[in-house]
């Protein structure tokens, strides 16, 4: 058994799974990364952006996208286009870009079969 389901109640079960968060967990629990990652996935592939213009896309400010690009990239979500001047970025060729991908098509077809 785990740690969590060893916690005697349901606030200490919440406190060790922020202690030590899934993936999932990890990566939403900033308030700004659900806007992102949808903007994201509107994206066309192999589309590259800077900070602004991906703001833009998002319907957020330049500040919050900087604050949550290095996130992107640790979660391999975005990569850096090198030798770019501003910065560029795009949608990385990953897993977890694939598989997101794969989950929101899934979602998006709930109901409509």
């Amino acid at each position: 058994m785990s740690s969590i389901e060893h916690a005697a109640d349901r606030g200490d079960k919440k406190e060790l799974r922020k202690e030590h968060p899934s993936g999932w967990l990890y990566l939403t629990q900033h308030d700004a990364i659900p806007i992102l990652v949808d903007a994201l996935l509107d994206l066309p592939p192999n589309r590259e952006f800077n900070k602004t213009e991906f703001a833009d896309h998002a319907g957020v400010t330049r500040q919050t996208v900087g604050n949550y690009t290095d996130l992107l990239i640790e979660v391999e979500l975005i990569e850096e286009v090198p030798d770019t001047s501003p910065r560029r970025y795009r949608v990385t060729d990953s897993t977890v870009v694939r598989e997101l991908f794969e989950l929101n098509s899934a979602l998006n077809s709930v109901g409509r079969e």
